[in-house]
């Protein structure tokens, strides 16, 4: 969600430190209410095109780092739902993020994953992003990944970022957006 929720209530804190201690809970717990919401919206909407399809699958929800996470397993013909490099997946995120939206009024940042294949490529992308790090650290030259979904840039930034010596920064527009390690000075 790009949006900040705030919790609204009638009744006041009598001093600043009540107020914090108190608004906290409910603001997190609203926002907690709000991406089972968005999930169970999701899986409804990622269900009926199961159906349609007649395809096989396992939905699983679960609200991981400040969203909603939608996942599907089971069934051989998932990967059929995943594409080359994820295409497919990334357009059935979007589609499910605006049947949340269209229902919630909200923009929804939710996670996807068809037959495990974000969980694998995050592994992957993780190793790449630390070999490459040590690699940059070793020879002091900077290194220019090749072009990257938002998700996958995420993931090598935060491997890049547990390496001493290192940092990395994205660069170019989409689709062609890509990371850059380089040697700290």
């Amino acid at each position: 969600m790009s949006e900040t929720l705030q919790a609204t209530d009638d009744v006041e804190a009598s001093t600043p430190a009540e107020a914090g201690t108190e608004a906290e809970p409910q603001s997190q717990s609203k926002t907690e209410d709000l991406l089972v919401q968005e999930g169970d919206i999701a899986g409804d909407y990622l269900e009926r095109l199961l159906d349609l399809l007649d395809y096989d699958g396992d939905i699983d929800l679960d609200v991981e780092g400040g969203r909603a996470v939608v996942s599907i397993d089971g069934g051989e013909d998932l990967t059929k739902l995943v594409g080359p490099r994820g295409n497919v997946l990334e357009s059935l995120q979007e589609l499910t993020r605006l049947a949340v939206q269209q229902e919630t009024g909200v923009r929804s940042r939710l996670m996807l994953d068809i037959a495990q294949w974000r969980a694998g490529r995050r592994a992957e992308l993780a190793e790449m992003g630390r070999s490459t790090a040590e690699k940059v650290l070793a020879s002091g030259e900077r290194a220019r990944l090749h072009p990257m979904t938002p998700f996958e840039r995420k993931v090598v930034h935060d491997a890049v970022a547990s390496v001493a010596g290192v940092h990395s920064e994205s660069e170019g527009e989409e689709p062609q957006r890509r990371v850059i390690i380089f040697p700290k000075p």
